[in-house]
């Protein structure tokens, strides 16, 4: 589990820490030091579990940042596609309407047809409409057909709309990759706390044990809380 603290390292811990205890001839006879054990043991058992799960929250979302920022590359790619197109439609309904007002102002009238048998269907509403404004004897008429409101921009609300669901889904990616960090850095404090029930059995003063085992609680509780503050990963 390369996102996090292995639960075999935890173990290997556990199995390390005891030998090291009765290596230093502690007196594990006494209450007061197995009482100490069953609280080191306990404290590694909460870390094994809690580390496993961290990581393989860590992963989850790391998983779906990956899935999302790539969602967000294709509909970017998709948004860009979709106004090259309506781009090219529009420079297309430009030379109809060019081939038509050429013909116009010669007169030709068979050249005017076959330019409006040209127009695109959505083109020919807007071609009408800037018609009917008398546009050849009215100086406040639209310059076009393409500055009518009836004149839709081919592909722009398409493009609009991946454009929109492509930073969506950035932002989300951006998200799920920040909570993945915050899993591996609950880990981290996962791992201090292994470091330090793991050396406690080498002391053999009370005290010093006692004391790294408060550290290691401390941070354990802390650890627990943020873990219950951060978003669950999807399953």
């Amino acid at each position: 589990m390369p996102e996090g603290l292995s639960p075999s390292e935890v173990g290997k811990e556990i199995a390390e820490h005891h030998a090291h205890t009765v290596a230093n001839g502690d007196n594990e006879d006494s209450p007061f030091s197995r009482r100490l054990t069953v609280v080191e043991a306990a404290l590694l058992a909460v870390v094994a579990v809690l580390a496993a799960y961290s990581g393989f929250a860590s992963a989850k979302w790391g998983t779906e940042s990956s899935l999302r920022l790539a969602k967000a590359n294709t509909e970017r790619n998709l948004a860009s596609r979709a106004e090259l197109q309506g781009l090219s439609t529009k420079n297309f309904d430009g030379l109809a309407f060019n081939a038509w007002f050429s013909a116009y102002l010669s007169g030709n009238q068979v050249g005017m047809q076959v330019a409006e048998h040209r127009f695109r269907p959505q083109f020919d509403v807007a071609f009408k409409a800037w018609m009917a404004t008398d546009p050849f004897t009215d100086p406040d008429a639209p310059k076009g057909p393409t500055y009518m409101p009836q004149y839709v921009q081919p592909g722009q609300a398409a493009s609009n709309e991946l454009d929109a669901e492509a930073t969506a889904a950035y932002a989300e990616g951006v998200a799920a990759g920040g909570h993945s960090d915050d899993y591996v850095r609950t880990t981290v404090f996962l791992a201090t706390v292994l470091f330090l029930v793991g050396i406690s059995g080498h002391f053999r003063v009370r005290a010093a044990r006692i004391g790294l085992i408060a550290v290691g609680g401390v941070i354990l509780l802390t650890s627990i809380i943020f873990l219950i503050d951060l978003p669950k990963p999807f399953f």
